[in-house]
């Protein structure tokens, strides 16, 4: 899978010392963490002791073009020069501390101790770095640590060189994909409003552009036996190099962008097509799109991107599953209740590498109230089984940000349904739907990683400002959600 639109993460690593420890302990911890680290890192010969040697640093790492940073605690540190690192580099940081390595009289850093002193300075100037969940270590974990960073730091880097770009304003009674823009410009993301009706010139002016023939054939190739709607492609193909066209000349001053349109009701009358197959390609190669003007799904879905590097889909968290299929197909053969278990679903913009086969048809629901032939366009399949992440972040109506992570599977049992679909399994999925997804007024959207990424999206989510106590996840059974009635 080619994925475009995210950042490389180019890591620096500066070591810090307290000017009444040796600084060669520092700067020999930090030689041995580069060598114990398996991926590229740039290391900054400068030893931070003061906040001249600070300046001298952060030079230093602009000029070999870091985006990301390690401040490590080869011994105690320096309160001041240290935290100030984090507050003048431009990019993420990690914070950590190297452990004792045996010789504890000169050899002993104390930096277990200056650790403390570090997040303590770091809350005194309401400056956010990531610190991992025990962070002090050997230089092999020290190493491990950088690697769990990398995603997290990604995530963070892509974000604040975002755009995103709507098309319209919500289908009528979809009141729940509100999108509050203050909570986006706090994230540092830019997004720019437009109508369906500049989209739509937009499209017509793309008739008979000579790409068209070429992205017909792609996908012709995409589709194989799948193809059932040959005649659409053309339309579909002028369709996309409509948007890509847009994200060229809109994306301005941003280097990564992600897109969300209103797919009904009358795009379908005006375009003569439904954008599911479209939204599918561009989120296959990177570039989510997210259905009904989600622009909070759309933000989702880009953070699931850029931690997981592959692409993740947009799903209804739809309908339960039955009695019969349940009984028949999963009871016995999984760990799971019935009520554990619901089917994901959307028209059709999961992303053809995401399905176990994939076919183009028309839209079942959208038929219901038009004619056929102009609801043509969706991708229709089971979803692949393996594990997910089924997560969301959201700015509530009063500007609150807000998210919830729950890892599970989807089951490889056949949906027996219509669209882009799979039947999804999440351990105490009942009381999560209950005490998390309605209780915290969450919309019907939500967006899958294909892989468990809950540990890097938490981090994520507590970097950019989530309070912790609004980052929700499926508690196991016996711990107790704070609405739960404990005697139900």
């Amino acid at each position: 899978m080619n994925l475009q639109n995210m950042p490389e993460v180019k890591m620096g690593i500066v070591a810090v010392s307290r000017d009444c420890f040796p600084m060669t302990l520092s700067e020999n911890r930090r030689k041995a963490v580069v060598a114990a680290y398996k991926g590229e890192i740039y290391e900054c010969p400068t030893v931070v002791e003061s906040e001249v040697d600070m300046q001298k640093a952060l030079k230093e790492l602009r000029e070999a073009g870091c985006n990301a940073l390690v401040v490590y605690l080869g011994n105690f540190g320096p309160e001041t020069a240290e935290t100030l690192l984090v507050k003048y580099f431009h990019g993420p940081c990690m914070v950590v501390a190297a452990a004792e390595e045996g010789d504890l009289v000169q050899g002993r850093g104390d930096a277990y101790c200056g650790m403390l002193n570090a997040s303590y300075n770091l809350k005194l100037r309401n400056l956010k770095a990531y610190i991992p969940e025990y962070p002090v270590g050997t230089a092999a974990e020290v190493a491990d640590m950088i690697e769990e960073f990398v995603p997290i730091a990604r995530a963070i880097v892509a974000l604040k060189n975002l755009k995103v770009i709507s098309f319209g304003p919500r289908p009528q009674d979809f009141l729940a994909c509100n999108a509050p823009i203050k909570r986006l410009y706090d994230l540092g993301i830019e997004i720019e409003e437009n109508s369906e009706l500049d989209l739509f010139e937009a499209f017509k002016k793309h008739e008979g552009d000579p790409r068209i023939e070429e992205v017909a054939k792609d996908m012709e190739k995409e589709l194989g036996e799948g193809n059932m709607k040959p005649e659409i492609l053309p339309k579909l193909a002028q369709y996309e190099i409509t948007l890509l066209d847009w994200v060229e000349a809109h994306k301005g001053s941003r280097k990564y962008v992600t897109l969300t349109t209103k797919c009904w009701p009358a795009f379908q009358t005006q375009f003569g097509f439904v954008p599911c197959y479209v939204n599918s390609r561009l989120t296959g190669r990177g570039i989510p799109v997210s259905c009904e003007v989600d622009i909070w799904g759309t933000v989702s879905e880009y953070i699931g991107t850029v931690i997981s590097q592959d692409a993740v889909t947009l799903l209804d968290i739809n309908n339960t599953v039955p009695a019969s299929i349940y009984d028949s197909e999963i009871k016995g053969k999984y760990d799971y209740t019935q009520k554990d278990t619901f089917m994901g679903f959307h028209c059709g913009n999961t992303t053809s590498g995401k399905l176990t086969s994939c076919t183009m048809k028309y839209q079942m629901i959208m038929a219901r109230n038009l004619p056929e032939e102009v609801t043509q366009g969706t991708l229709e399949g089971d979803i692949i089984p393996g594990d997910v992440t089924f997560y969301r972040l959201q700015s509530t109506s009063d500007c609150k940000l807000r998210a919830y992570i729950a890892h599970g599977e989807v089951l490889p049992v056949a949906t027996q349904s219509f669209g882009g679909i799979g039947i999804f399994a999440i351990p105490e999925m009942g009381r999560f739907y209950r005490h998390v997804l309605v209780e915290k007024n969450y919309p019907h959207h939500g967006a899958v990683a294909f892989g468990h990424y809950g540990k890097a999206l938490y981090e994520v989510f507590k970097y950019i400002g989530v309070e912790v106590e609004e980052i929700n996840y499926n508690q196991p059974k016996g711990v107790l959600y704070p609405t739960e009635n404990p005697f139900a």
